[in-house]
């Protein structure tokens, strides 16, 4: 077998290029980090959470995002800045559902960032909500933050169709079995997506 560096390492869907590092060490099925070049795929957590539901969605997230090899910051909205948005390689921004809308908190971080619009094309955004109400407008709170990554020039990534195949994650008041598995859905899915994007 043709010998090949780690900056030669490419992943296609779940599968591994066999390959060598150093002439001396065989991969085999998976591997952590997943790569870019010599470097990890760096994935940024924001969220702003009054009751703790949101916060728990973003930890799973998070959690899940770290499993998959990725280097992560976990953040609630008043402790994140513009620099972790150019940091990062996906962005994941969680809100709770008020008024059908991102919280204020939200929407003030991502107003914000139109000091760094440009630095921010191409990189890979998702979303995830929490509400009280199975019918409190979800799905038009992720909208507004995909809306948002549009803007900005993002790669908008919903939730994997192997948990919904739809805008993102969601939870009902804490977060149940079903939503930790879209949490982690979406969470693996920005990795491999940003990991592609970031190789080409």
């Amino acid at each position: 077998m043709r010998q090949r560096t780690a900056k030669q390492l490419q992943r296609f869907d779940d599968t591994l290029v066999p390959c060598q590092i150093d002439s001396a060490v065989r991969l085999k099925n998976h591997i952590q980090p997943y790569f870019r070049g010599d470097q990890m795929v760096s994935v940024l957590v924001v969220y702003y959470s009054r009751t703790g539901n949101t916060k728990a969605m973003a930890e799973i997230i998070a959690e899940a995002a770290g499993k998959e090899g990725a280097q992560v910051r976990l953040k609630e909205v008043a402790d994140a800045s513009n620099d972790d948005l150019v940091w990062a390689d996906g962005i994941l921004i969680g809100s709770p559902v008020y008024f059908g809308q991102p919280a204020s908190e939200i929407k003030r971080f991502i107003d914000d960032s139109i000091s760094v619009r440009k630095q921010l094309e191409n990189k890979v955004g998702a979303a995830f909500v929490s509400s009280g109400h199975r019918a409190g407008g979800r799905e038009t709170t992720i909208m507004a933050l995909l809306q948002s990554f549009i803007v900005h020039g993002m790669v908008v990534c919903g939730d994997p169709i192997s948990t919904g195949g739809h805008y993102g994650a969601v939870a009902s008041g804490t977060p149940d079995d079903r939503s930790s598995q879209e949490c982690r859905g979406l969470a693996k899915k920005v990795v491999a997506l940003a990991t592609k994007l970031q190789s080409t």
